[in-house]
């Protein structure tokens, strides 16, 4: 490869998963290498071979810019290892990938990604990229960022209500998709002729979500480290308030809340262990019934094992009580017995905050539970 290519620094290819510099295949070469972008993955049936299986399955997985994958086939005089640069079949033309998977377990990747279609319907893999390909590869990916300023230029210049995340070049330099996010539909046919002329290719505009947007641009989180989307997240799990009221957390949506806007996607890592855990609870709508009044409950810890109540009649002071002995209480009411009072079975005792902000945080978190609609304008 020329010196040009092996002079570029690695960063520009780490977008694209690469750990260095793409160059010419050598089959002696060690070229896959683990964690190199959060795309990776491990093919733990790799020396696994299935009895059943008569024909070999020429499936493979191939990443693109490291946002997302695809499904492809190919013929039977192709031999490929992961890691290795393809190029493959496209809506027009052909692009460049990289192979994340081969073998029978793609067929598994598909149908846990509910893949519908069959292999004649696939894409093809042509063939290893020749150095030809990858010159024109390495080429376009150095112009998205210069495409990606140029265009932020344009949009001004038209006044145009969106923002410009991130764009794509396919690998044969003959079409461009830029990702884009907007809060209302966006009349672009002007910007797409500009860039027509600008970039003397082929343009499609693709609207993505607020989501998207902050795994394309990445950041760093109120934990102090890089946004999981960005750094290893492949797939968005829906998280919803209940998963935040589940784990006791407070309503208050500045602290729920990504850099994308959203509930963050880390509410869901421990919802399961609360979940497990707080079926021991008995039911928060009991009232413990007691000579000194009635009380009602206030909130949980849920790993602590206490349940937190207050008498109608003085909410200000909050008593915790352990979860076998508000069952105790309980049971003692079924049989129309009241304990003299909540204090003699508190674990401790606290002041509660004020009650009227809690109402109106609750009320502002509610607000997750009705997401906008993502329209996509395509061209």
């Amino acid at each position: 490869m020329n010196e040009d290519l092996k002079g570029n620094s690695s960063e520009t290819y780490l977008k694209r998963g690469c750990c260095r510099a793409p160059r010419v295949y050598n089959p002696k070469d060690k070229i896959y290498q683990h964690q190199c972008c959060k795309l990776d993955v491990t093919n733990w049936l790799k020396d696994f071979e299935n009895p059943s299986e008569s024909k070999k399955m020429n499936l493979a997985e191939v990443r693109f810019k490291n946002d997302h994958k695809d499904f492809f086939t190919y013929t039977d005089d192709l031999e490929l290892k992961e890691g290795e640069i393809v190029a493959v079949e496209a809506a027009a033309g052909h692009d460049i990938g990289i192979v994340t998977l081969t073998g029978e377990i793609v067929s598994r990747q598909m149908e846990r990604k509910n893949y519908k279609a069959s292999v004649e319907e696939m894409r093809k893999i042509y063939r290893h990229a020749k150095l030809s390909d990858i010159e024109k590869w390495v080429s376009s990916i150095e112009q998205e960022e210069a495409a990606l300023r140029k265009t932020r230029e344009l949009i001004y210049d038209l006044k145009l209500e969106m923002k410009l995340n991130d764009v794509q070049f396919q690998g044969d330099k003959t079409k461009a998709i830029f990702y884009y996010t907007a809060d209302d539909r966006v009349d672009f046919r002007e910007l797409i002729k500009r860039m027509a002329e600008e970039f003397r290719i082929r343009v499609e505009m693709r609207q993505i979500g607020m989501r998207q947007e902050s795994a394309k641009l990445g950041g760093i989180g109120s934990c102090g480290r890089e946004l999981c989307c960005s750094s290893w997240m492949a797939e968005f799990q829906s998280v919803s308030t209940t998963v935040a009221r589940v784990q006791q957390l407070s309503p208050n949506p500045q602290k729920l809340a990504g850099l994308c806007g959203k509930l963050k996607c880390c509410l869901n890592y421990e919802y399961d262990s609360y979940a497990d855990a707080i079926k021991a609870f008995p039911d928060d709508r009991t009232v413990l019934k007691t000579r000194k009044g009635d009380a009602v409950h206030q909130k949980s810890d849920v790993f602590k094992g206490l349940m937190w109540y207050a008498y109608t009649n003085d909410r200000a002071n909050l008593l915790a009580i352990p979860i076998d002995k508000v069952k105790e209480i309980a049971a003692l009411n079924s049989k129309n017995q009241y304990p003299e009072k909540l204090e003699d079975f508190a674990f401790m005792k606290e002041q509660q905050v004020s009650e009227v902000s809690s109402s109106i945080l609750e009320g502002d978190l509610n607000r997750f539970d009705k997401p906008k609609k993502n329209k996509k304008n395509r061209s």
